[in-house]
């Protein structure tokens, strides 16, 4: 089944039903779809072939996604675009993806136009929530159009969207996910999540995991509550408000739901399954997690080439896990899904034993087919038959997988290995630390200095010698840092994650000459 078709038969089972939730109110699943119907004639009458690519430009909002929709009804191939990236990585993303139309909201207007002017092949424009110079107007656009689309020619194994790979280590790539892959995602959500009257909260960008999770769970007659962005006070007011059942945040979102004063003050029985995934989670925020938000934290892996639920941890495991105090196993991710194969390999191609660290690989029908127009990188992420996710990791006997940190990230300190996110893991639990993110700095005595650049929460003081005394404690001496730097703020991608990419760069271009207090001897 295509992608639309799923999202046809919750509308079939579920018409009456409230889809999409935001600012302007409500609209059904029979609204929706009849809205997506309209704008894939529209398309269609722009002549707007199957396979064209087409993007929406805009924050989490019920048009912007019925927009999503009627692209996919057309057959034409969703590029997601976020709002929070910059100009110039906008325009990146569409001419590397070859889009051709782009719908955005007048918020956004002139961004927008800037990538129009650079992008040649964009040839329709369309403000989705207003007029403006240049683009065709929603009302304009879809005037007229029938609200029964044609069935697009294709298969199953056609590209549905091309999500651009994460880029927190270089320039993203864009990963094609074709309508089985998709199909595999809905089945998993249906299987490992099931709810009755299900509520959405899609507060991270619908651009990224929340907007697949939100068209993978259509056909459970799923509600999505749209916020425009995640602010923690509107997350918690909404959770409350509308009885949501799913929410899927990163850990530095939760991290600043955790430390908000009014965390405690909301009524969160409704939930079924908070997930946290996209990084590393300190042990000790997770704990508090479930003492606030009750026995719904769950979490998976997954990347933008193998889509969702790789792996699962579900509820019940973790909160048995934090009411046992068993730490090994909050710091894991699950064990593989029935529908996917995962294995540690060595750099040779030698499928590794349990307890041994080495790349995650893994085989899935799920699994993209590959980087649109990069055969090389292709070819790459498959050598001996896998795909290479770039992830070091190990499984335990019980098949439970741990995530060690991306392998590009690696810093090799006098002779030895440390895993960046396993000393990132450890500084987070301190109760002064908002985040952190931990890099390598060139040094001539050690090669690289194990260096940690730290947030502090708001109103606290910590000291370098404090934070270094702390990970003393739990850490080897080659992984503690050597260096503790703060900043008021880390960079981070749209989603929420942070660049250590970015920050390595900051930290080597620094002056050597940092303040000696803040490093050990």
């Amino acid at each position: 089944m295509r992608v639309i078709e799923h999202f046809d038969r919750g509308a079939e089972r579920f018409p009456e039903r409230a889809c999409l939730v935001d600012a302007h109110g409500a609209r059904s699943y029979e609204d929706v779809r009849h809205a997506s119907h309209v704008i894939a004639n529209a398309l269609i009458r722009a002549r707007q072939a199957p396979g064209t690519k087409a993007a929406v430009y805009s924050a989490n909002a019920a048009r912007s996604f019925e927009c999503v929709l009627g692209i996919l009804r057309a057959g034409l191939v969703w590029v997601p675009v976020n709002v929070r990236n910059t100009v110039a990585d906008s325009i990146f993303t569409l001419q590397a993806c070859e889009v051709e139309v782009l719908f955005y909201q007048s918020a956004f207007r002139e961004n927008a136009r800037a990538m129009a002017a650079a992008c040649a092949g964009v040839r329709v424009l369309v403000c989705i929530d207003g007029t403006d110079a240049g683009a065709a107007a929603f009302e304009e656009f879809t005037a007229g159009c029938a609200a029964a689309a044609p069935e697009p020619p294709g298969s199953d194994d056609d590209v549905a969207t091309l999500f651009s790979s994460g880029g927190t280590t270089g320039v993203p790539k864009a990963v094609m996910m074709s309508h089985r892959s998709w199909e595999s995602m809905t089945m998993g959500c249906q299987l490992l999540m099931p709810a009755s009257d299900p509520v959405h909260l899609v507060a991270a960008p619908m651009t990224h995991a929340a907007g697949g999770s939100a068209l993978a769970y259509a056909s459970m007659g799923m509600t999505n509550v749209m916020l425009p962005g995640f602010e923690p006070a509107a997350v918690m007011q909404a959770i409350e408000q509308h009885r949501v059942t799913h929410l899927f945040l990163p850990p530095t979102a939760i991290y600043r739901l955790l430390a908000h004063p009014a965390v405690r003050e909301h009524d969160y029985s409704s939930l079924r399954y908070f997930t946290y995934a996209s990084a590393p989670m300190s042990i000790e925020k997770l704990k508090e997690a479930v003492a606030v938000f009750g026995p719904v934290m769950t979490n998976s892996f997954g990347q933008s080439e193998t889509g969702l639920l790789n792996t699962y941890l579900s509820p019940a495991e973790v909160a048995a896990a934090a009411r046992a105090g068993d730490d090994r196993r909050l710091a894991s991710v699950g064990r593989a899904t029935p529908w996917f194969r995962i294995e540690i390999m060595s750099d040779d191609g030698t499928l590794l034993p349990r307890d041994t660290p080495g790349e995650i690989v893994l085989q899935s029908a799920q699994v993209s087919p590959g980087y649109f127009k990069n055969p090389e990188e292709t070819v790459h992420a498959r050598t001996f038959g896998w795909h290479h996710t770039g992830d070091i990791g190990m499984q335990d006997a019980d098949g439970y997988l741990y995530i060690v940190d991306r392998k590009k990230d690696m810093i090799i300190t006098g002779g030895f290995n440390v895993y960046p996110a396993e000393v990132e893991r450890v500084l987070a639990d301190h109760p002064d630390v908002q985040d952190c993110a931990v890099i390598g700095v060139p040094d001539p005595e050690w090669g690289e200095r194990v260096t940690a650049v730290v947030e502090l929460k708001s109103g606290r003081a910590a000291t370098p010698g404090e934070l270094m005394a702390f990970c003393r404690g739990r850490l080897a001496g080659y992984r503690t840092p050597k260096e503790i730097r703060f900043t008021a703020l880390l960079p981070r991608s749209p989603v929420g994650k942070v660049l250590r990419r970015l920050v390595r760069e900051q930290a080597t271009n620094a002056s050597a000459d940092g303040p000696e207090k803040d490093r050990t001897p």
